[in-house]
């Protein structure tokens, strides 16, 4: 493993050499952007190859997904067109089935690979424990089980939990945890099940995890410790709850393992490198074939296997100089582990050993169960060697720093756990090599160089640097450096206000300058108010914005809409799509339900479901399938795939029921007619209830009516996904035609002043109730009648998209295609 030459490539022509990277995750990501910076990366030819279909994202984050405060596409590292950028060619949603080192070969999906130098970053495989009923056959889960890896694995949690009452959660690391805490905030009765003796046990010690545990119990989730899980139970389709090995059962809904991760070798083994725990690697992260690298989880370096980002992260720097010639002679030589995060929302942060390891050694302890702290010191020679901080510690930070720069500490040990450390002088200012991140491993002096490059505010510090874009929890510190190194607070971001990240302009001078040079193409928009720079981020929010601005003179460009709503349908993890027919106020036709039925069994359908929204999903339908089900079926689009107006869920009202007061079968029809399709900054989902005792759950919707004695009341704001929100009431008004002019208008405003993908609560939240029913009720600006003729203008311009069934906008509409490549690109 001495000789680190790139081997000239065959050929008569001379080309660049060839990288192939196995793994589209954290590591190699940071080793692509890494090589990136000052140009390396475009000495090579790189082809990239990732189980996953999309990019690498921030795993630390996936809680935030199950927890709805994030969306998968928030979390991504870097987006597509980056890789298109810098001539990564990318293949994504496919897995490398063996490598021929002889021939120096990857073959994936048919297609062999060349590569000069080859790096594994293939990461982990979860551990799946000896469960009876676990798995349905053929390695796959039953259904009701999941795993907590993957953003695919936080779509399917969060579609299953929508129907379920009780999960149990087996394992209680770290993983395991988040996911009981994510599932806690969707309201379910959760219960997490750890063979060992105390929680989290690779962090902490008995004394911080009893604490944990205390905290945790209090948000509802119940803990079974030293418990061994022998069997799933349930038959079918339903799983009913897990049997542990002392008898006793849990019942269950759904169950989440997260039992811990072994490190993924199998193409390593397989093509014969040098595989004890991990891949074996040199300083120089060189396998025992000197043309493969090894980074990340998969790798084992001086006997050490890391499963945490920031060791990655340092092995993928490390590697990134070598490959990209910047410097010869860098080596990994190991990582000082520390890091910071949440459990449950309460601050941890871990560092070193947190049991003494020598007879000399000293310990500093200091507990606070009541008040959920605890605090524990382990000093060797005047040093710190390790510790837990438990819950929120302002010196965390410079225990960190302690840790990391082994800074002598100071002589009275005392002043660790409860002074001053820095008024002791134990933490030189000058220490630029602090690391302020370790996530991302970023130093105070790499923050002093942003602010120096001209970065004014936490988010441009944290986009030059990643500081802050890990776990977050260091964003208090950065901020603080900024500040410091400022002399004067930080600006505000002026990219918080834009309407869209590409233009650099706020929603109301981004729409002042639309009109007043008419641009009606999103092409327009990009040439004349963001130089020419297109933003692929940014193309669907201004589409959406440029169709309610300009109706019927919009000028469509298709390449600017999201794929759903370039086929008018719900695009699926399988690449099939689901199709909602619209049905009016939930009220279905015999003849329509033949021909639901019709349909479902003559394009064999694989799911036929009754969906929260009172309409039936045809699901797994294929992009060629779609015109001739939209024709067969002979109902309008339901709009299930589009930020627009969706659906207005009703009671039978008047009709049927003995409490009804107003009719609000017929209302919910009439809503539904007058606004379906309307476009808007995020989805809207409405409701009508004939009476308080509010059947069809209007107020917790974005608009809901109620009727009472008296007539109707309009509520708007309201929510009941992820985030629960009783509607706030707009108005009282005594005729149906008021509701519909009412709810007109704030749909009006709303489409003028939301951002996008402001829901209807955070808009009302923002706004205040108090200003909207000024506004809009009241009418204090005398905008009323302008807010009526815009939606009277925007609903007149409404065609039913399905019809473009029968006319496609463009020849391969509804076609699917596939890209060949000789030579493994895109």
């Amino acid at each position: 493993m001495t000789n680190n030459k790139i081997p000239e490539p065959t050929g008569t022509r001379r080309q660049r050499p060839r990288l192939v990277v196995i793994g589209a995750g954290m590591a190699a990501a940071r080793l692509l952007e890494k090589m990136q910076t000052g140009g390396g990366l475009h000495h090579w030819e790189t082809t990239l190859i990732g189980e996953e279909p999309t990019a690498a994202y921030n795993r630390i984050l996936l809680s935030s997904i199950l927890q709805k405060s994030r969306k998968p596409e928030d979390i991504l590292l870097q987006p597509p067109e980056w890789y298109r950028a810098n001539r990564i060619r990318t293949r994504l949603g496919t897995r490398a089935e063996r490598i021929d080192r002889t021939k120096r070969l990857v073959h994936a999906a048919g297609a062999a690979l060349p590569y000069d130098k080859l790096v594994l970053a293939t990461g982990s495989r979860p551990l799946l424990p000896p469960i009876a009923g676990l798995q349905a056959g053929e390695g796959r889960l039953r259904p009701g089980v999941f795993l907590f890896r993957t953003v695919e694995d936080c779509r399917r949690i969060l579609e299953a939990a929508a129907d379920c009452r009780r999960a149990v959660v087996i394992g209680g690391g770290l993983l395991g945890l988040e996911a009981a805490c994510g599932l806690a905030a969707h309201g379910l009765e959760v219960h997490v099940v750890h063979l060992q003796r105390h929680l989290m046990e690779q962090q902490l010690d008995a004394a911080s995890a009893a604490i944990l545990q205390t905290a945790l119990e209090r948000r509802g989730i119940v803990v079974h410790l030293q418990a061994e899980t022998r069997a799933i139970l349930g038959t079918g389709l339903r799983i009913e709850g897990i049997r542990l090995a002392d008898g006793t059962t849990l019942p269950a809904d759904l169950v989440i393992v997260a039992a811990g991760i072994r490190p993924d070798v199998t193409l390593a083994e397989n093509c014969g490198l040098r595989v004890r725990r991990g891949i074996v690697v040199d300083d120089q992260l060189r396998t025992s074939d000197p043309c493969i690298h090894a980074i990340g989880e998969c790798a084992e370096h001086e006997g050490r296997v890391y499963g945490l980002v920031a060791p990655a992260w340092e092995q993928a720097e490390t590697l990134a100089d070598l490959l990209a010639g910047r410097n010869p002679q860098a080596r990994y030589r190991g990582s000082r582990i520390a890091t910071r995060l949440k459990v449950g929302g309460i601050d941890l942060t871990v560092m070193g050993e947190i049991e003494p390891q020598r007879p000399d050694d000293e310990i500093l302890q200091h507990a606070a169960p009541s008040a959920g702290v605890y605090k524990k010191i382990v000093l060797r020679e005047k040093k710190l060697a390790g510790a837990i901080i438990l819950g929120d510690d302002p010196k965390a930070a410079e225990l960190l720093s302690l840790f990391d720069l082994q800074i002598p500490l100071p002589a009275s040990p005392g002043g660790i756990l409860f002074g001053s450390l820095s008024g002791a002088g134990a933490l030189p200012e000058a220490a630029e090599a602090q690391r302020v991140c370790f996530c991302n491993s970023v130093s105070r002096k790499e923050i002093r160089q942003a602010v120096a490059a001209g970065c004014r505010t936490l988010r441009a510090v944290s986009e030059r640097t990643r500081a802050g874009t890990g776990c977050g929890s260091c964003k208090t510190e950065v901020e603080k450096l900024l500040q410091e190194f400022l002399g004067a607070p930080a600006e505000e971001d002026p990219k918080a206000h834009y309407y869209v990240p590409g233009v650099p302009l706020p929603k109301a001078e981004l729409v002042a300058e639309i009109r007043r040079k008419e641009l009606r193409s999103v092409s327009a928009v990009f040439r004349e108010l963001a130089g020419g720079r297109e933003d692929a981020a940014s193309k669907p929010g201004l589409a959406s914005l440029l169709k309610s601005l300009w109706k019927d003179r919009y000028e469509d460009e298709r390449d600017a809409r999201h794929i759903n709503d370039r086929v008018h349908a719900n695009i699926q993890k399988d690449s099939t799509y689901s199709v909602v027919p619209r049905i009016y106020g939930g009220i279905v036709s015999p003849a329509e339900l033949r021909r639901i039925a019709d349909v479902a069994e003559k394009y064999k359908v694989r799911m036929v479901k009754i969906t929260g929204g009172q309409r039936i999903d045809l699901l797994g339908i294929s992009k060629e399938q779609l015109p001739a089900v939209w024709r067969d079926l002979g109902m309008p689009s339901g709009h299930a795939y589009t930020k627009a107006f969706r659906t207005c869920k009703t009671c039978v009202g008047t009709d049927f029921c003995r409490f009804g007061l107003g009719d609000s079968t017929a209302l919910g029809i009439a809503i539904e007619k007058r606004f379906q399709g309307l476009e808007t900054p995020a989805k809207v989902k409405m409701a009508v209830s004939g009476c308080p005792r509010n059947c069809a759950e209007a107020t917790t919707k974005d608009i809901g009516v109620v009727a009472i004695e008296s007539g109707w009341q309009v509520y708007v704001g309201g929510a009941a996904g992820s985030r629960v929100r009783a509607g706030d009431l707009l108005a009282t008004v005594a005729w149906p035609e008021e509701v519909l002019r009412l709810v007109g208008r704030f749909l009006a405003y709303y489409q003028e002043n939301a951002r996008y993908a402001e829901r209807s609560y955070s808009f009302v939240e923002r706004l205040g109730i108090e200003r909207l029913r000024s506004l809009l009720v009241e009418d204090a600006q005398g905008r009323a009648a302008e807010l009526d003729r815009e939606i009277e203008a925007a609903v007149s311009a409404y065609r039913d998209p399905w019809q473009e069934g029968e006319d496609p906008v463009e020849p391969g509409q509804f076609r699917s295609v596939t890209t060949v490549s000789a030579r493994g690109g895109e």
